[in-house]
């Protein structure tokens, strides 16, 4: 055990044999049985005493994060209509104020909600549904107080006062229609929680039901178009959609399928004057931009811009003038503007080779100018207005780090390695410029692996203290996530799932066989699919790290998958597998960290969960903790850590999230023997 950790007995979860289900700690499922919780507050109250004497670097950690955000700030206000929309924070406060103010000078500040005094009396808030009708006079909105994402849908009258109407519980997106009275919305099934049930509400009326999905598989959204003209409803699986559409101006209509699911193809639509824009993968995995008329044959598809194997187009914005691709070359994001009349097009140039961007809240149609986000590992967040046609941007704010952060100080890297099959695997690394590169750094390693998600190349403050103090931090661009578009995500799921967890020890080895990292100097980070990946990873190369914090981990593959009245499972047998087909079992069970637990020395762990979680259940990691440390053979500190007031983002107040890092980040810089200072 390092020594700067406290010696401390380690709380002991008794094994319990059941026949029937071998599983030794199947016991932890149960929350209502008193021992469960009693465990769990044990491994806390164990995790407490083992960190304790890194109370000082953690007060240091928190202490640094909170210097360098401005406490009180507000955002950079949204035009909607005759309104500007905003949120602004106090200092002290967790939680943001969100209001309006209307668009002319002088106007006052209307509160429209104020989250902090929302959150009084509960450990945890988050807001969902945010939408203003079409005369600004009534908003819905939605709220969750425990952190099992189960929304409760509100309306408040912005107008007289009026105490807020309680419309629905599990509500997961909604929608105004054009009256401004009358809202659609999706509940979930209270056990899966699949979004199946679309209604119609009038405000003071009884709900009305539209539609109920029955297969399992598929989920329903809910939205209106940009252009206010259309309500679209999307039913999707991981691998198969199919749009509705229903105009806004006759919600009790017969709602239209534009093209009925087929079997692996993905489309979602934007609608523009007599068209409705499709992105679609029926000619490649990429996808295609095409288009259909609004009035006549679903089936007639004109196409815009065709599939390339090199670009994936991620989504499609549509503008009265304009239409907006965001896409992804070489994993760096883009931006390809195309303007209607002209035909012209051009893609929005930024100066790093490495960064992030995508779009920010555009409600307004007519607009001429674009709300984008841009930002790197070393640029704060910034948000910018672009001309679509004058092709400047213009800079409205940039996160302020406080402390005298410099950007110059930090370099960034893109450098690649080698999988087991020949494969390049980008890796975005960042650094301060005075550490070298001569084998010496200690260094974090992220990534996430799963559901095409790519991972981004995003500016966080808080990591400025690790970089600070010599840590070399990076991102691994796995197979299984969407960093190099659709295939890249094929490359790492299902049967070949196995390539994410290879991908990812290349990267690693690479790092330290290149100088980059020193052997035995590297900690790696991931939460839930990421958790998944590292609980496989350090199975595997358990000697290659030495330190693992690992967040809401899915640890328990097959048998979470194989419990089909859990949240999420069956519709991600398109993900994993389902372990009901023998073939499909193997290739979890080739993997599944739980099951594949051995006898042997692993690194120093902190593991984290949350007893509200509704995506990865506190049982996953509660179990995997049990096991492991029953079974290995060293003395390295293995904690597991339980909130157990909050779900599966951690705590909800950015104080209380601060406070979450700190711990994170003292747990890594001690296990890699960094000092508190800089080196």
């Amino acid at each position: 055990m390092n020594g700067l950790f406290a010696p401390s007995t380690a709380p002991v979860a008794t094994p319990r044999d059941d026949p029937a289900a071998p599983d030794e700690y199947a016991w932890l499922r149960d929350r209502a049985d008193r021992d469960t919780i009693l465990y769990l507050e044990a491994e806390n109250a164990h995790a407490d005493a083992v960190l304790a004497p890194t109370a000082p670097l953690r007060q240091q950690l928190f202490e640094e994060m909170v210097a360098r955000i401005r406490e009180t700030d507000v955002s950079v206000p949204v035009p909607l209509r005759g309104y500007e929309y905003y949120r602004r924070f106090e200092k002290g406060m967790q939680y943001p104020v969100h209001a309006r103010r209307r668009r002319a000078e002088g106007s006052t500040e209307e509160v429209l909600l104020d989250l902090n005094a929302m959150a009084d009396g509960h450990s945890f808030m988050a807001l969902g549904a945010f939408a203003v009708s079409d005369d600004d006079a009534l908003l819905a909105y939605s709220t969750d107080d425990t952190g099992f994402r189960q929304y409760r849908l509100m309306v408040r009258n912005l107008t007289t006062g009026e105490r807020e109407r309680l419309v629905a519980e599990r509500v997961t997106s909604v929608a105004w229609v054009d009256d401004s009275r009358t809202l659609l919305y999706v509940t979930e099934d209270p056990v899966t929680k699949r979004g199946d049930t679309l209604w119609r509400q009038a405000i003071g009326g009884e709900p009305e039901l539209v539609l109920h999905e029955d297969d399992e598989a598929f989920s329903l959204s809910v939205r209106r178009t940009r252009s206010r003209e259309w309500l679209v409803l999307t039913i999707g699986s991981h691998t198969t959609s199919e749009c509705r559409v229903l105009r806004a101006s006759a919600p009790r209509g017969l709602w239209r399928t534009l093209m009925p699911r087929r079997s692996e193809i993905e489309y979602d639509i934007e609608h523009h004057s007599r068209h409705f824009l499709v992105r679609i993968n029926d000619t490649g995995r990429n996808f295609r931009i095409a288009r259909m008329p609004v009035e006549g044959p679903s089936d007639t598809l004109e196409e815009i811009v065709a599939h390339d194997d090199a670009v994936m187009i991620e989504d499609i914005d549509a503008f009265a003038g304009h239409i907006v691709l965001s896409e992804r070359i070489d994993g760096i994001p883009q931006l390809h503007v195309h303007q209607l009349e002209s035909g012209e097009q051009h893609r929005v140039a930024f100066p790093e080779a490495s960064y992030d961007v995508g779009m920010h809240a555009n409600p307004e149609w007519d607009a001429t100018s674009i709300r984008i986000g841009y930002e790197s590992f070393v640029t704060p967040t910034s948000i910018y207005d672009y001309d679509l046609d004058g092709r400047t941007l213009t800079l409205l704010k940039q996160e302020e780090v406080l402390g005298g952060y410099n950007p110059t100080q930090y370099v960034t890297e893109r450098t690649h390695a080698t999988a087991a099959d020949g494969t390049r695997i980008p890796i975005s690394l960042v650094r301060r410029f005075d550490v070298p590169a001569d084998g010496t750094a200690p260094g974090l390693l992220t990534a996430y692996g799963a559901y095409g998600y790519p991972y981004s190349v995003s500016f966080s403050s808080s990591r400025v203290s690790l970089l600070d103090r010599g840590i070399v931090f990076g991102v691994a661009h796995i197979r299984g996530g969407g960093d190099l578009g659709k295939a890249w995500h094929d490359a790492g799921r299902m049967q070949h799932k196995m390539n994410t967890f290879t991908d990812f020890i290349a990267c690693a080895a690479h790092l330290q066989d290149t100088g980059r990292v020193a052997p035995g100097r590297l900690a790696i980070e991931g939460g839930s699919a990421g958790g998944l990946l590292m609980g496989a990873v350090t199975n595997l190369r358990p000697d290659l790290f030495a330190a693992v914090v690992t967040h809401v981990p899915f640890v328990d593959v097959v048998t979470t998958m194989s419990d089909s009245t859990l949240p999420l499972t069956v519709g991600e047998y398109e993900e994993w597998g389902n372990p009901a087909v023998p073939a499909e079992r193997l290739w979890m069970e080739a993997y599944d960290p739980y099951r594949n637990l051995r006898a042997g020395e692993y690194p120093a762990m902190l593991v984290r969960t949350a007893i509200n979680d509704s995506q990865v259940m506190y049982w996953e990691p509660a179990k995997y903790v049990a096991r492991l440390r029953r079974l290995r053979t060293n003395d390295a500190p293995l904690l597991l850590l339980t909130n157990m007031g909050a779900g599966h983002g951690g705590a909800s107040g950015r104080y209380e999230r601060f406070k979450e890092i700190a711990t994170d980040q003292a747990f890594l810089l001690v296990a890699l023997g960094v000092s508190n200072t800089r080196e």
